[in-house]
């Protein structure tokens, strides 16, 4: 699969001089590989139908015949295919909703093809056609701060979060996993890789057409990365309900989920007022405060949700008053601090965590799990993320996925540590706990690297900011009175 990603890459670049760039890209492979697997699949699109101008038309919209045409016939036969795929109902027509070719040069489109003509996709294990994709936005975000960043979560974690949270649609009959931040869909493609994994792909033929069409589901803000990710889950042979809009601006549509796995978009880019919603306890304009509470009201009674988010949520704002409701109305079990650096090179200087918690029990304890203090920093060379990092973690969480397998703390000089709610309420209900000396503070020849130091100061000066803009607005809501 490496071959075959550097192979797409390599013809990036010279692209890039006909004005399409990584992120077009990509997307332009979404139609091209779908027409391709169609083809392998054997799903006939020789004689797809459309209204165009009160006229209904008919167009082949095969792999062969497409393949057959060349020069200037073959860009405007990509161009009919998009408008024709985008005017069919369910699954094709959101694929393909308000697609634009962007090729102008036939001998490139022509280049492309014959590269994706020469793999057989459909053969490839059901892992590694998602890579394809995930291997061009990993090379996508390397290349700037424009890149995949903002919809990329490390598949190294997603796979770790996954294996204790054990997502089994099979546990009930109406079994439904969503991510309301999904992006490219990272999270639900693993969740289903994981059943695969433990079902070596066995399913009850009663379980198949549900699990397929009617557990996996999310939500994107984004357009482009929503059609990623229609397009990453038909790889992996499902027909997902992934909804474009705005998670936690929009009211709440009244789904309810057995399992929630998101990483919610960090900063507060956008986040300039607080959602107007009922099932909100807490108004604030922070994003991930909001997903917070967003994550709560979408949870069915037992139902258990993993989340990562950045430190300065667990002390910022008002994060005290949503940890408070948060533990009140579910069982906050577990909390993951991740390692520095896990998410290079795509936001490497933020520090993060991952929350676990069940909704529907008022929590008793915290277990936290330090893989960060005194844990050499995630590089993307000479310390890549892996998953042997998280596997002391993975031990210590137990095997029961509601996170109340046996546990030991191991004490101050340990990475595992339990804390009542009383202590917790002490704190302020503040969850950024460390109790670890770290020795890289004590060594001044081991210092964090600047980046990392600038990230923390940027993160504090951040939830200043964030204070002070609370200040104002209370305000400026005094004045208006």
């Amino acid at each position: 699969m490496s071959d075959v990603v550097n192979k797409l890459w390599g013809f990036c670049h010279v692209l890039r001089h006909d004005g399409i760039d990584y992120g077009d890209y990509i997307e332009q492979l979404t139609y091209l590989l779908f027409l391709k697997m169609s083809h392998e699949k054997g799903i006939d699109l020789s004689a797809i139908e459309y209204e165009d101008n009160k006229k209904i038309v008919k167009l082949d919209c095969s792999w062969t015949a497409f393949t057959q045409k060349s020069g200037t016939e073959l860009l405007d036969a990509f161009a009919q295919i998009l408008r024709a795929l985008s005017r069919q109902p369910g699954l094709l027509g959101d694929i393909f909703n308000q697609t634009t070719p962007r090729f102008t040069n036939p001998v490139n489109l022509k280049k492309i093809i014959n590269m994706i003509d020469e793999e057989d996709w459909s053969s490839m294990e059901v892992d590694v056609k998602g890579a394809a994709f995930e291997g061009l936005l990993e090379k996508s975000a390397a290349e700037g701060k424009k890149g995949a960043g903002q919809y990329f979560t490390p598949r190294v974690l997603i796979q770790s979060i996954v294996n204790v949270m054990q997502p089994d649609p099979r546990a009930a009959k109406e079994y439904k996993i969503c991510d309301p931040a999904c992006g490219t869909s990272g999270f639900l493609m693993v969740a289903y890789e994981w059943l695969m994994q433990v079902t070596k792909g066995a399913l009850e033929r009663k379980d198949v057409l549900r699990i397929k069409k009617q557990t996996y589901y999310g939500q994107e803000l984004v357009p482009r990365p929503r059609r990623l990710a229609l397009m990453n889950l038909f790889l992996h042979g499902l027909e997902p309900h992934i909804y474009l809009g705005d998670s936690i601006y929009e009211p709440d549509r009244g789904e309810r989920y057995d399992c929630v796995l998101t990483n919610p978009p960090f900063g507060t880019k956008g986040a300039n007022q607080a959602p107007v919603r009922d099932d909100f306890t807490v108004s604030t304009s922070n994003k991930q405060l909001n997903f917070i509470q967003h994550v709560v009201t979408i949870l069915k009674q037992g139902g258990r949700a993993a989340m990562v988010l950045p430190d300065n949520v667990l002390f910022a704002d008002a994060a005290s008053d949503v940890i408070k409701y948060l533990m009140e109305d579910c069982n906050v079990h577990t909390v993951l601090r991740l390692p520095n650096g896990t998410f290079t090179p795509y936001s490497q200087g933020v520090k993060a965590n991952v929350i676990f918690f069940q909704k529907g029990t008022k929590t008793e304890n915290v277990w936290i799990y330090d893989c960060r203090t005194n844990i050499p920093g995630v590089t993307k060379k000479d310390r890549p993320l892996t998953l042997s990092m998280f596997e002391d973690f993975e031990k210590c969480y137990g095997d029961d996925p509601n996170g109340q397998a046996k546990r030991k703390d191991l004490g101050k000089e340990g990475r595992f540590r339990k804390f009542s709610y009383a202590q917790i309420k002490e704190r302020d209900f503040n969850l950024d706990i460390s109790w670890l000396k770290d020795e890289n503070l004590e060594d001044p020849n081991s210092l964090p690297e600047p980046q990392l130091l600038i990230a923390d100061a940027i993160t504090e000066l951040g939830a200043c900011v964030d204070e002070l803009q609370l200040i104002l607005d209370e305000i400026e809501a005094e004045d208006g009175q």
